[in-house]
């Protein structure tokens, strides 16, 4: 396939894998007519070149206009009113019920938000970068919490935050897209050479959680007991091994291969309706913002476990995920009813497969940094959990043909995974 001249549009960046989060994502709620590109005086970052590299416009109409286009960026905004509230409630230390809600909350509009100034940002920077910077950006939110929540060596959460957020994404949203679209057409089709690489990589993180739960019940078995040093060296050398491996999908899907890609639907080109400064000015505010709701949400949860009976699994695995996967999830849905499969099979799979990589195994090291005993070791049960999952997603998607059914079968397992880690016990 001959590849056309420039940089693609970078409203549907790799993230991982696929293209993501399009530009009808974070539908504007104004109209931006009547403001040209390349009029310096409007606030908007064109130039006449797109690239916005023109002196930076000042007075309160550009302020104003730059606000407007950043809050009205999409309807779920609405939420960031629960944003003071859930710092002030965390701040007085009020109930841990409400602080956890608020800040629940609170984090859902700002996840839209960064994924709305990463796209702006994107637009400037050309494929390669844009692509990257959205595989870092893509799933701040659960690095951002997860983060948070290793520094106060909640290790449990950490885990199963990540192993939840590949769940939701390859069974709750990839199954509501399968459903969704699945009730408007009778069947759908997309690319299954795409979909099988990354299927394939999801086979490998998979291997990289079983291999370490393999070696400790090995070791339980010898006279020596567990050596937890052993084991942490193991995981270490493991994570090592995908970021490379994550690395090297980058360079697979962004340079040699990138053909594979180019056959997913995109919506057209449009200029940045942000400059480069205001992008890092906001991309700053919103992550620093967002590390203090999740660090008020992080310590609201041994609260919580203790009055309710709730485990740190379930929490981790089942609640926080709906938090930074909201806006994908959200995405994925409407373009799967547009009939844009391989556009929403990215959404889903590119996600995982970028936690699965990149996300757990970084945060592996950053543990190994901080003298946290951060490992991939999961219970025998996460373990299995995974696999299945895996698994029967790969089935639905080897033939490049979704319907309906397919959908409520994902859907299903979910519920069930869901059901059982509800009467987890809470002391493991």
């Amino acid at each position: 396939m001959v590849r056309p001249p420039g940089p693609r549009s970078n409203s549907n960046s790799s993230v991982g894998g696929l293209l993501t989060r399009p530009d009808f994502e974070s539908t504007p709620l104004i109209e931006t007519n009547g403001i040209e590109e390349g009029d310096e005086s409007n606030g908007f970052a064109g130039s006449g070149n797109g690239r916005g590299d023109s002196l930076p416009p000042t007075g309160l109409g550009y302020y104003t206009h730059v606000s407007r286009v950043i809050f009205l960026s999409s309807y779920v905004n609405v939420l960031l009113v629960f944003v003071p509230i859930g710092i002030i409630l965390g701040a007085l230390d009020q109930s841990p019920y409400l602080v956890f809600v608020i800040n629940f909350l609170a984090i859902i509009p700002l996840a839209g938000l960064l994924g709305f100034i990463t796209e702006e940002l994107a637009k400037h920077v050309g494929q390669t970068l844009g692509g990257l910077l959205n595989a870092t950006f893509g799933n701040a939110v659960e690095l951002i919490v997860s983060i948070v929540a290793l520094t106060k060596g909640e290790i449990l959460i950490v885990q199963a935050s990540m192993l939840g957020s590949i769940l939701s994404n390859i069974l709750l949203v990839l199954g509501c897209c399968f459903f969704a679209g699945g009730m408007i057409f009778q069947e759908q089709t997309f690319s299954n050479i795409v979909a099988q690489t990354m299927s394939s990589l999801m086979a490998l993180a998979t291997a990289s959680l079983l291999i370490p739960a393999a070696f400790r019940a090995t070791l339980d078995t010898l006279d020596g007991g567990i050596d937890e040093n052993r084991m942490l060296a193991v995981s270490r050398g493991t994570a090592i091994v995908l970021l490379i491996i994550y690395v090297l999908y980058l360079i697979f899907q962004l340079k040699t291969h990138a053909s594979l890609f180019e056959t997913i639907e995109s919506p057209d080109e449009e200029p940045p309706s942000l400059s480069v400064i205001v992008c890092l000015f906001a991309l700053t505010a919103v992550t620093v913002i967002v590390s203090v709701c999740a660090d008020y949400l992080v310590d609201s949860i041994d609260s919580i476990v203790k009055t309710t009976g709730l485990s740190k699994t379930f929490i981790g695995l089942i609640i926080i995920p709906i938090v930074g996967n909201a806006a994908e999830h959200v995405t994925a849905v409407v373009v799967a009813m547009k009939n844009k499969m391989e556009l929403a099979i990215g959404v889903a799979l590119g996600s995982s497969m970028q936690i699965a990589l990149f996300l757990t195994p970084f945060l592996v090291i950053l543990g190994w940094i901080l003298g946290q005993p951060m490992s991939l070791f999961f219970s025998t049960f996460e373990t299995a959990v995974l696999f299945v999952s895996v698994f029967i997603t790969n089935s639905q998607i080897q033939d490049g043909i979704s319907n309906w059914l397919e959908g409520a079968m994902l859907l299903g397992t979910y519920m069930i995974i869901a059901i059982a880690f509800f009467f987890y016990p809470t002391n493991l």
